[in-house]
């Protein structure tokens, strides 16, 4: 099976070509100053991460004006909006803008539209040395508790040039919590510069292995699986990432070949590094 594709930007709506995922799914939307583009979300709630630009929301009649404001993923914090099921939304694009959507199943009808501002969003570093990369954390139960959600697990990592990214690899595909629990995930990638690329390497423990060249607006999807990135030197890779499950309680396996790595981030970092 194929976990991975290179996606269109074209403008308008961006559909995902193929997409082994039960819950999760991806849409990108691209559109011109003063273009719109009509949202009904059904079954499924959907989180709008502006990627660059801005466009205003009319959610069920509730409408945010002008939300976004960073030229692009590599500068600065996100501008979201959340989308509740069986909900009709509205986007009208104020000046270029680039939007992604991942959705998850929600049968939650009481869930109100809201905007997630950049100060709502967490960052930091996780990992060290050249396992060292910086998060922000749109929308987890960790770190917005306050903001409902039924499935969705929202945030975004840059891999910084010659690092690698989610290593040591894990898995997250059964509910065993505290130490496991399930999710489906999808990484959406964006490279600078632009012409630049990272690999994802991908394996379970069915025997299937597979890698694959990071290039800008490619996506990995995983249903199950271990999972790891790596930049190339020079090149920043990005990647928006999104989780749906049984719950939004989040708990990873490592790859305990390989596990022992996370046991040196304490000491690395207490080195400078």
């Amino acid at each position: 099976m194929k976990y991975h594709s290179l996606l269109t930007a074209s403008p308008g709506l961006n559909t995902l070509p193929t997409n082994p995922c039960k819950l999760l799914d991806f849409n990108l939307l691209k559109l011109a100053d003063g273009e719109t583009y009509n949202v009904k979300s059904e079954g499924r709630e959907v989180l709008a991460v502006i990627l660059g630009g801005k466009a205003t929301f009319t959610v069920n009649g509730i409408t945010f004006e002008k939300v976004g404001g960073r030229p692009n993923v590599f500068n600065g914090k996100p501008h979201s909006v959340y989308i509740p099921a069986g909900a009709e939304c509205k986007i009208q694009a104020e000046g270029a803008v680039e939007i992604g959507l991942p959705s998850a199943p929600s049968d939650d009808i009481t869930i109100k539209p809201y905007v997630i501002n950049p100060s709502q969003v967490a960052n930091g570093v996780w990992g060290a040395a050249n396992f060292k990369r910086n998060f922000h954390q749109i929308l987890t139960l960790a770190a917005q508790p306050e903001l409902p959600a039924s499935r969705l697990i929202v945030g975004e990592t840059f891999t910084p040039s010659g690092n690698w990214s989610t290593y040591p690899p894990h898995k997250h595909q059964v509910d065993d919590l505290p130490r496991q629990a399930f999710h489906e995930e999808m990484y959406y990638f964006k490279v600078n510069p632009g012409e630049g690329f990272g690999i994802c390497h991908y394996y379970n423990e069915e025997g299937e292995d597979e890698n694959f060249t990071i290039r800008d607006n490619s996506i990995h999807m995983l249903p199950r699986g271990y999972h790891t990135v790596v930049s190339a030197p020079g090149y920043t890779t990005y990647y928006l990432w999104f989780l749906a499950g049984n719950q939004r309680v989040q708990a990873t396996v490592d790859d305990p070949a390989v596990g022992w790595v996370n046991k040196t981030v304490s000491m690395l970092k207490d080195l400078g590094h």
